[in-house]
């Protein structure tokens, strides 16, 4: 949610005569601090979601005005007032189109504006608004671990989200976040919520056990799908070297009671989707392993992994032989040779004496349902 440039100008219209002038589909991009920017130096440490303000006094040119929005749009920064008059008396067209074509923000304050005190009144602004944001994701997290808890959470929510309408959670990991610095992790939040901020005023996004959560609230599938696919698509771009994101998308579901559900199916998508390395798993997408990520009695799962293939897992091992892959061929061609043969590149008289040798020692010859489902639930549990 945060400090959005709507809030920014809803105040500062009437307060500082402040103007949007281009990029107001960038309207709901939240501030986490300002900056007074006079040279290119300090952008590139910006960590995303800066607000930069400018006298113009290093960019008199159009040529540097050009660069400077384009400096700002490249580092993620939420977006750019500039404080009219004597050294940039008009902004030119190309600097606003630039704007314009990224969704930019681009804000004027006339020359009589105090920069000092707009900086002042708006750096307040945004540490408050910090601190309730702060309060509203501490409220999310007690309705994912105490959901039972409602008076800990339910009234705190109310007047920001409808605690009565659907939720569905998102959750985002990469590589070694959970061990990234906590400087480097922030400055990904920051960085990630930037594509984000469309629907500033139908969730939240925050950092926790190990990933980012975002919560959306009656928001419609097709926009879901169109956000969390953009995120990902639009994150990837946002550093010259390849960071694999892995995003789990939980079911929706209705009052805010249920989070909690949404919540880790979620969190079995988002571990379904590193174990596969794609970017994006639904849990309702899953099949079969929406059942078996939800078995909590993890040592019950290795027991039905292991118990029915333990004899050819043994022999395998002993022998160097493949008896569990050829009989994991063999539950998948439902049985046929000569698929199995083509599939595996095994002279038939092969296959048909090691599927003889696994009958023998498993006491089955697979011919019922009944005698197949555990050994085919064996191998689902084996690719989890």
């Amino acid at each position: 949610m945060g400090f959005t440039i709507e809030d920014m100008l809803t105040i500062g219209r009437d307060k500082y005569n402040m103007e949007i002038i281009a990029g107001r589909d960038g309207w709901a991009n939240s501030i986490s601090w300002l900056h007074v920017v006079e040279d290119t130096t300090l952008i590139q440490n910006f960590w995303g979601r800066e607000m930069a303000v400018t006298t113009g006094l290093g960019f008199a040119t159009e040529e540097k005005q050009r660069a400077l929005v384009e400096d700002l749009i490249a580092h993620h920064a939420a977006g750019l007032v500039i404080n009219t008059g004597k050294y940039i008396p008009v902004v030119p067209k190309e600097v606003m189109n630039i704007c314009d074509a990224n969704d930019f923000p681009l804000l004027t304050v006339p020359w009589e504006v105090h920069l000092a005190d707009l900086m002042k009144d708006f750096s307040i602004r945004v540490f408050l608004q910090d601190g309730e944001d702060q309060k509203i994701s501490t409220a999310m997290i007690q309705a994912i671990t105490e959901p039972e808890h409602q008076e800990h959470y339910r009234d705190a929510l109310k007047p920001f989200f409808d605690v009565d309408g659907s939720f569905q959670t998102v959750l985002i990991t990469t590589d070694g976040l959970d061990t990234m610095d906590t400087v480097e992790r922030r400055k990904l939040s920051n960085q990630m919520q930037v594509y984000l901020e469309g629907i500033s005023h139908n969730g939240n996004f925050f950092y926790y056990d190990s990933a980012f959560v975002l919560v959306m609230n009656d928001i419609e599938d097709e926009d879901r799908r169109s956000i969390v696919e953009g995120m990902v698509r639009r994150a990837q771009m946002r550093t010259s070297k390849e960071i694999p994101f892995y995003v789990g998308v939980g079911t929706k579901v209705i009052d805010v009671a249920n989070l909690y559900r949404s919540f880790h199916r979620a969190e079995s998508a988002m571990i379904r989707a590193m174990k596969l390395k794609k970017s994006v798993v639904r849990f309702d997408e899953m099949g079969v392993y929406r059942l078996l990520y939800s078995i909590p009695d993890k040592k019950l799962l290795e027991e039905m992994r292991d118990e029915p293939l333990r004899p050819l897992l043994e022999y395998d091992e002993k022998h160097k032989s493949n008896l569990v892959e050829t009989l994991e061929m063999y539950l998948n061609c439902d049985g046929s040779i000569k698929q199995m043969a083509a599939e595996m590149y095994t002279h038939r008289n092969t296959v048909i004496y090691r599927v003889n040798k696994i009958k023998e020692m498993l006491g089955t010859d697979f011919s019922s349902p009944q005698d197949r489902v555990k050994y085919q639930v064996a191998f689902y549990i084996r690719k989890m």
